[in-house]
C-alpha cells in the first residue's frame, strides 16, 4: 500500500521535478559547452549565484584539474566558461572559426566574484538581418546563439518571420493575399521594409518563405528563452500597404520618403489618431504571441532617418503630432500586452540631431511611463567620429528617465575593411556609467548592420559590459593575441601597435576603396585608414609565419589583413588610373590600371582560403533557400544586389573585399569604365546581378602564407 502512494506522489511531483530542470540555468549552459567544446567535458562543475539587484555576476575557480563556474545566469555561465578558456587557455571562438580544446591538465585560475554593471546585454541591428542573415538556416543560427551566449548576450533581436505574422493580421483587414504580397520587398531587403523605408523592392515572397520563416522563428526563439536571454520582437509601427490606405480614403495617411527610391516604394504611415494604430498594434502582438508565445520587449520604430511630414518652423505642431505618434505606439503595445516594454533604436536621434531637439524628443516620450520604455542609443560611436556632436544621451540628459542601453554600430554594411576606435570601446561605456546625467542606463550593446567582420572590435565590446573601469588595452590586445594566435612575439606586439595606430584608432560610415565605386562617390565619401602605418605592421604581421603560421586563426588574420593591404595599393594605382584618364592619357591610365587589377587578383585568389570573406558562401545561402529553381535564382539575384547596387541611393553601400566579388564584379566592372563600353555599364551590372547559378569557387592556395609573403616582398622591391 506505501509503494502505491509511493509512486502516486512521484506521478503528482514529476511536472515540478521537469519544471525545476526547465529553469535550471546551468542545464543549457552545459549544453552549449557540450556543442563548443564538441566532446561532453566532465571536468566542468556548475554552480547557481545569487543575483544582487537584478544584475548578473560570475565566479572562475579551477583547483585541481576541475573548473567550477558560478554565475546568476545561463549567459553569466558561458561568459564564464568563455574569459577562463581565453585567458587560461589561450583559445577563443569567433565567426571565423572555434580553436577551443581544453588541455588535459586545466590550468589553475581564480577569478573572484566579477559583476556586470549592466542588466541588459544587447546584440544586433535590425540592418543585420538585411546584411549578413537573411538566408541563414537553423544550423547557422544555432552556431550564432552559442556565440552570443558565450559573449554574454542576454537581449538578442529577434524579428525573423514578421512578414508571416503581418500577413495574418492583413488578412483580417480584409487585404487579398496579392495585396498583401506586393507590399512586402526581397528578404535582403527586409529590414528596411521593417523600419518603413521601402516598399515591393526586389520581392515578393512565397508561402514557401513564410512558413520556413515560422519553423526557423520557433527554433530561435525557443533557444533564446532557453538561454534566458530576452529576445526584442517586432511591434506595429504604423506603416500600412498601399491597397490599406486605398481602402480607406477618409484617413489622412501620412506618405514618407527615403533613400531615393520612388514615392510607390515609400511607407505610408496611419496618423496617430486613427483607430485603426490600436487596433493593428494589439493584432500584431496578440497573432506573434500566439505564434510564439508571451514576450516582454517589443521594437518599434516609427521614423527612421524620416522627417515627418510638417512644417518645420512650426514646433508646437511638430511636438504635438511626436506626442501623440508617441502615445499612440505605447498604446497599441500595450493593448495587446499590458505587460510588454517599447524598444525603440534611438539612432535616428543623432543621426537628425536637427530635427531631434531636446523640445521634439521630450515630447515624443511624454506619453509613456518611464518604467514601458527602453531606447537603444544605437551609435555612441558616431558623434566623435561623424556627427561631430555630444553623445546623444548627453544632449537628452539621459533620455528624460526613460530606460536607455549605450550601445555601438561598428559596422555599417558588412562593409570588411578593418576600422574602429578600440580606446574608445574600451573606456566610453564606464565613462557613462560614472556620468551624473546618465539617467537610467540600464544595459550595454553592439548594433553591427553586419556581422563576420573586425572581430577584434566585438571581442573588446563583449568584455567591456562585465566592468565599470574600463579596460587597459595594452593588456587586453595582449591577451587577445595569446588567446587568436598562441603567442604574442615582439613583431607581433609592433604589429598590433601598428594596427592600433591606424585602421584601429578610427572609425568611418564608408570604408571603401576607389575601385570598389569605381569613381569617388561624393554623397558617401569613402574613407579609410590603411595607410603606411598600417602597411608596416601587416609586415610585421607577416614575419611572424615561421612561428605562428600553424595556427589557423593566424592564417585567417594575415589573409585578411594582406587583401586589404593588396587592396589599398591597388587603389593607388587605381587613382592614378583615373587621374590620367582625366586628363586623357589613356596609355598611362592603362598602365596604372594594369597594375591595380594585377594585386586584386590575387587579393581574390587568397580570399578563396578565408572561413567568411568568399562570395560563394554568400550565394549558397540565398539558394539554398528557394524551393524552385526560380526562387533560388530569384534570391541568388537578392542577395547580389544588396552588396552591389542596392537601389535609390544606396550604391556600393555595402562594399565588400570578398573572394570572387573581386574577380567577378569590381575588377570587369572597371574595366568597363576605361573601355568604350562605360555607358553600358549599369546595364552590365544589371546582368551580373541576374546572372544565376555561375559563380565558380575558387580552391584555397596550397600554401597561403608563402604566397603572402612572396607578393608583397614584391611589391616593397
Amino acid at each position: 500500500m506505501f509503494r502505491k502512494y509511493r509512486l502516486l506522489l512521484l506521478f503528482l511531483l514529476l511536472p515540478q521535478v521537469f519544471l525545476a530542470a526547465d529553469n535550471d540555468i546551468t542545464v543549457p549552459a552545459k549544453r552549449v559547452l557540450d556543442r563548443i567544446l564538441e566532446v561532453p567535458e566532465n571536468r566542468i562543475v556548475y554552480k547557481v549565484l545569487p543575483r544582487q539587484e537584478g544584475l548578473d555576476a560570475f565566479s572562475i575557480s579551477c583547483e585541481n584539474n576541475c573548473l567550477t563556474l558560478s554565475g546568476t545566469s545561463t549567459t553569466a555561465l558561458t561568459y564564464a566558461f568563455y574569459t577562463y578558456v581565453r585567458n587560461a587557455c589561450h583559445v577563443m571562438a569567433t565567426w571565423s572559426g572555434n580553436n577551443i580544446k581544453l588541455p588535459k591538465q586545466l590550468p589553475n585560475y581564480h577569478s573572484g566574484v566579477i559583476n556586470s554593471p549592466f542588466k541588459l546585454r544587447y546584440f544586433l541591428n535590425v540592418c543585420t538581418f538585411g546584411y549578413t542573415m537573411p538566408y541563414w538556416d537553423w544550423e547557422r543560427w544555432e552556431k550564432e546563439l552559442d556565440l552570443m551566449a558565450l559573449h554574454g548576450v542576454n537581449m538578442p533581436l529577434a524579428s525573423v518571420a514578421s512578414e508571416a505574422i503581418a500577413e495574418r493580421v492583413w488578412t483580417r483587414m480584409g487585404l487579398s493575399k496579392a495585396q498583401i504580397r506586393e507590399f512586402f520587398t526581397g528578404p535582403a531587403y527586409l529590414p528596411w521594409h521593417r523600419m518603413g523605408n521601402l516598399n515591393q523592392w526586389d520581392g515578393p515572397l512565397s508561402d514557401a518563405w513564410h512558413k520556413q520563416q515560422i519553423t526557423l522563428q520557433h527554433k530561435i526563439i525557443s533557444r533564446m528563452r532557453e538561454l534566458g536571454m530576452h529576445p526584442i520582437a517586432p511591434a506595429f509601427a504604423g506603416f500600412v500597404p498601399k491597397a490599406f490606405a486605398k481602402k480607406h480614403p477618409e484617413i489622412n495617411f501620412k506618405h514618407l520618403r527615403w533613400g531615393g527610391f520612388a514615392d510607390s516604394l515609400n511607407a505610408y504611415v496611419l496618423p496617430p489618431e486613427s483607430s485603426y494604430f490600436k487596433q493593428l498594434g494589439k493584432l500584431f502582438i496578440e497573432e506573434w504571441e500566439r505564434e510564439f508565445g508571451e514576450n516582454t520587449y517589443y521594437l518599434s520604430d516609427s521614423f527612421n532617418e524620416m522627417k515627418l511630414p510638417v512644417n518645420p518652423n512650426d514646433e508646437e505642431e511638430k511636438c504635438r503630432l511626436l506626442a501623440e505618434y508617441g502615445k499612440a505606439i505605447y498604446q497599441s503595445i500595450n493593448a495587446g500586452n499590458p505587460h510588454a516594454i517599447w524598444v525603440t533604436q534611438g539612432w535616428t536621434f543623432g543621426y537628425q540631431h536637427d530635427f531631434w531637439n531636446r523640445k521634439s524628443l521630450s515630447a515624443l516620450l511624454s506619453q509613456v511611463p518611464n518604467d514601458r520604455m527602453i531606447i537603444i542609443d544605437l551609435g555612441n560611436d558616431y558623434p566623435k567620429w561623424v556627427w561631430h556632436t555630444e553623445q546623444t544621451w548627453k544632449r537628452h540628459n539621459g533620455f528624460y528617465g526613460k530606460q536607455w542601453i549605450f550601445s555601438y554600430v561598428p559596422n555599417f554594411g558588412g562593409k570588411t575593411l578593418l576600422t574602429g576606435d578600440l580606446e574608445m570601446y574600451a573606456t566610453d561605456a564606464s565613462l557613462a556609467l560614472s556620468a551624473a546625467n546618465k539617467g537610467n542606463l540600464v544595459g550595454i550593446g553592439s548594433a553591427p548592420e553586419g556581422l563576420e567582420n573586425n572581430e577584434v572590435v566585438y571581442e573588446l565590446l563583449s568584455d567591456a559590459a562585465w566592468t565599470d573601469k574600463g579596460i587597459n588595452l595594452d593588456e587586453w590586445i595582449a591577451n587577445y593575441c595569446m588567446a587568436r594566435y598562441g603567442k604574442y612575439p615582439d613583431k607581433m606586439k609592433a604589429a598590433w601597435n601598428g594596427f592600433r595606430k591606424s585602421v584601429y584608432s578610427s572609425l568611418y560610415s564608408y570604408p571603401r576603396f576607389t575601385w570598389q565605386t569605381v569613381i569617388p562617390d561624393t554623397r558617401r565619401k569613402s574613407r579609410h585608414d590603411l595607410n603606411e602605418t598600417y602597411f608596416k605592421a601587416v609586415e610585421d604581421f607577416l614575419s611572424c609565419a615561421d612561428e605562428l603560421g600553424g595556427a589557423k586563426f593566424y592564417q585567417d588574420d594575415a589573409i585578411l589583413f594582406a587583401a586589404q593591404y593588396l587592396g589599398a595599393k591597388a587603389d593607388i594605382y587605381y587613382e592614378n588610373a583615373l587621374r590620367y584618364g582625366s586628363l586623357n592619357k589613356h596609355v598611362e591610365a592603362n598602365k596604372q590600371l594594369s597594375k591595380a587589377i594585377e594585386l586584386l587578383l590575387f587579393a581574390d585568389k587568397i580570399l578563396a582560403s578565408h572561413p567568411t570573406d568568399r562570395l560563394d558562401v554568400w550565394i549558397a545561402k540565398a539558394r539554398s533557400q528557394g524551393h524552385t529553381p526560380q526562387e533560388k535564382n530569384q534570391y541568388e539575384a537578392n542577395a547580389k544586389r544588396l552588396i552591389t547596387t542596392w537601389g535609390g541611393h544606396q550604391e556600393d553601400y555595402a562594399a565588400r573585399c570578398w573572394s570572387g566579388l573581386i574577380k567577378d564584379y569590381y575588377i570587369p566592372r572597371i574595366q568597363i569604365y576605361f573601355s568604350n563600353q562605360r555607358k553600358m555599364l549599369d546595364q552590365w551590372e544589371e546582368n551580373w546581378i541576374n546572372k544565376h547559378g555561375q559563380t565558380e569557387k575558387q580552391l584555397p592556395l596550397a600554401n597561403p602564407l608563402k604566397e603572402l609573403r612572396r607578393i608583397i616582398s614584391t611589391i616593397n622591391h
